[in-house]
């Protein structure tokens, strides 16, 4: 279905055709009317559906209906990291530069030179603020920012806002807005938690339901069952076997980031790393280089694992399997965005086996195992059944320390 047949707003419409827009996706489809008509709303759906679009769309129309002569911040959106802070308002500014409404982030991690300007909009008044809890109530608690004409409110990336720890933070920010609003939910999975979240924050929600925690069907994914020396070989051999024009490479830490980085940059690839050891404009331009297609390869903690929308990232690695199952759907849902096909590699040690299960049990699918190409003697054998306990034991050595059983049954 086109944009066209679901929203009347001709300028929008032209705004949106401009940002190379002109199909809706499925919850675009069934989110933006519940959203026109100013309905509650929770939507979860798997990373890479088109959410972000879900609710800027819609708010730019209805911002637009309503009296943009008065004062005060009209609708506010609250995102875990600065990272999605950052690409939301530009998505926003990218359409809404047609529409004369205007946006800012607010995020906190810099130099702090920022302060002033966030403060001046939030207290002149901005139509939109995309804010990180902590940072936004920084500002709150200082006074003098009165949300009083803010009419939509809206949680991105609910699930991992509660995972950070920010479930009375936003309690807390939603005291200072009106009891009189439109609250939407945004939330990639569905736990408990969301449930009170909802309870307490909307009000006779519509509930949104779409393929929770599953890879879109168009993430063509592979498994290598590796040792812990085979990862930077394979990825040598991937990267000139195939040409992926763009490359996102997930690690566990920024530590291995770095490494990693050190390592690639030897065999003269094309590579940076982001991560929190960066500042804010360093990070910044690197994603501004990789979106370009200026930097081939980048490799970067879970902080880019939701909500950044890179365009046409053809190929992710798992250089190391998430200890959290739902991050390795949010990791491969960066490729194959917007019903399009890439390729998701994840490397698995054995100490890394127990952890790639609960990821299978998690997508309900097993997939299939490749021999290391250019060492097929070496690539781990996957037991199946009873044999797996005994894995490590029968084949290679656990990279971990043997327990000392003299003072397992002591406190050190």
């Amino acid at each position: 279905m086109r944009f066209d047949e679901i929203i009347q707003d001709d300028a929008l419409i032209d705004a949106i055709a401009y940002m190379g827009f002109t199909d809706a996706t499925e919850i675009q489809i069934h989110a933006i009317p519940l959203i026109l008509k100013q309905s509650d709303l929770i939507a979860c759906a798997q990373t890479g559906t088109g959410k972000t679009a879900a609710f800027v769309i819609p708010l730019l129309s209805l911002l637009r209906d309503q009296n943009l002569n008065v004062k005060g911040v009209k609708a506010l959106i609250v995102v875990p990291t600065r990272e999605l802070a950052v690409q939301i308002d530009r998505e926003i500014q990218g359409i809404a530069y047609f529409l004369d409404l205007t946006s800012i982030a607010i995020y906190g991690g810099g130099d702090g030179s920022g302060w002033d300007t966030e403060r001046r909009a939030l207290t002149d008044g901005i139509d939109i603020v995309v804010a990180t809890p902590g940072r936004l109530l920084s500002h709150l608690k200082l006074g003098g920012v009165h949300f009083s004409n803010l009419r939509h409110f809206i949680l991105d990336e609910a699930d991992k806002m509660l995972d950070m720890g920010f479930f009375e933070d936003i309690v807390k920010i939603s005291t200072y807005l009106p009891e009189k609003r439109q609250t939407l939910m945004f939330s990639a999975t569905m736990p408990p938690k969301i449930r009170q979240l909802t309870g307490k924050l909307l009000h006779k929600p519509v509930e949104l339901n779409f393929n929770l925690s599953k890879p879109a069907e168009g993430v063509d994914q592979r498994v290598y069952p590796v040792l812990e020396k085979h990862k930077l070989p394979l990825i040598e051999h991937i990267l000139t076997e195939a040409q992926y024009e763009r490359v996102l490479i997930f690690t566990s830490t920024k530590l291995k980031v770095r490494e990693v980085v050190r390592a690639l940059k030897r065999t003269k690839l094309n590579v940076e790393g982001v991560s929190s050891d960066l500042e804010q404009n360093e990070r910044e331009e690197i994603l501004r280089q990789f979106k370009a297609g200026n930097l081939r390869v980048l490799v970067a903690t879970d902080v880019l694992s939701r909500g950044i929308d890179i365009k046409n990232i053809h190929l992710i690695i798992n250089y190391s399997v998430p200890n959290d199952a739902e991050d390795y759907v949010h990791r491969v849902g960066r490729t194959a965005r917007a019903d399009k096909t890439g390729v998701a590699v994840t490397f698995v040690t054995p100490d890394e086996m127990r952890s790639f299960d609960q990821i299978e049990r998690l997508i309900e699918t097993k997939l299939n195992k490749l021999q290391i190409p250019f060492a097929p003697e070496e690539t781990p054998a996957w037991a199946t059944g009873p044999g797996r306990k005994n894995f490590k034991k029968r084949n290679y050595k656990s990279s971990k320390k043997p327990r000392n059983n003299k003072n397992s049954g002591k406190h050190r």
